[in-house]
């Protein structure tokens, strides 16, 4: 079986549409979804559109998917005091995200563990611990085992740092960070996933990276006005940065 695993869409449609007719050539038979869909990106409907109606889709929630569905005096006063521009991103996502994308968000679970042909899986955001916990490149195997110890699956997928990596730790198991659709945060800003093989308890793993009209992108994503979103732009053309 082979698998699409990505996250971090962030809004972005014209990377996503890119990733998945890569998917889609390489063969993909079902995608994992590790969050983050559509907060402070270019187009936060038309991407939800698009995931809600996918029947080969698995999907959790990730850390911005449930500040939008919670969203609120607690989540704009953390916004607003850690990530201005994000707190100005989020109040304009939710004037185009009405009640039924929110309770979509809100539904989805925070993590799942699955069996993929022999093959225990943990599909998490950012790590089993919390979904805003980083997994980065160059990390000391043992903090990586520290933040997984909790976790007993072979296979650990998670996103949320912008950045792919991988790590294959003394107890056995294999920790992949599929890295980002929607905003990469990569020498070249190529929208990333993971495509895995699935065999007989066995697996291979190997990230993609796909370009796409990122010019377009920051185009709409400057149009939306809102104080930051030329900021946003920049950063589908020239990452730079993860936290503005």
């Amino acid at each position: 079986m082979r698998v699409a695993v990505l996250s971090d869409i962030h809004a972005n449609v014209q990377a996503l549409e890119a990733v998945m007719a890569d998917a889609v050539e390489q063969g993909c038979e079902h995608v994992f979804c590790l969050g983050d869909l559509a907060l402070a990106g270019p187009s936060p409907a038309e991407v939800l559109d698009y995931i809600m109606v996918q029947p080969t889709w698995t999907v959790i929630q990730g850390n911005t998917d449930k500040m939008i569905a919670n969203y609120g005096p607690e989540v704009i006063e953390f916004l607003e005091e850690h990530a201005p521009i994000m707190a100005n991103a989020i109040a304009d996502d939710i004037n185009v995200l009405d009640d039924s994308y929110r309770a979509y968000l809100s539904n989805l679970p925070p993590q799942l563990n699955l069996e993929v042909e022999g093959v225990s899986v943990l599909l998490v955001h950012g790590s089993p611990r919390r979904n805003d916990e980083d997994i980065l490149p160059e990390m000391p195997l043992e903090e990586v085992e520290e933040i997984i110890s909790g976790a007993g699956e072979k296979l650990i997928f998670c996103g949320h740092t912008h950045i792919p990596c991988g790590y294959q730790t003394n107890s056995g198991q294999t920790v992949v960070n599929v890295g980002s659709v929607g905003r990469p945060m990569t020498d070249k800003p190529r929208a990333c996933y993971a495509v895995v093989d699935f065999e007989n308890g066995s697996f291979e793993i190997r990230h993609r990276f796909v370009n796409y009209n990122n010019h377009l992108a920051a185009d709409l994503m400057s149009q939306r006005g809102f104080l930051g979103a030329d900021r946003l732009a920049d950063l589908l053309l020239s990452p730079n940065e993860r936290h503005i």
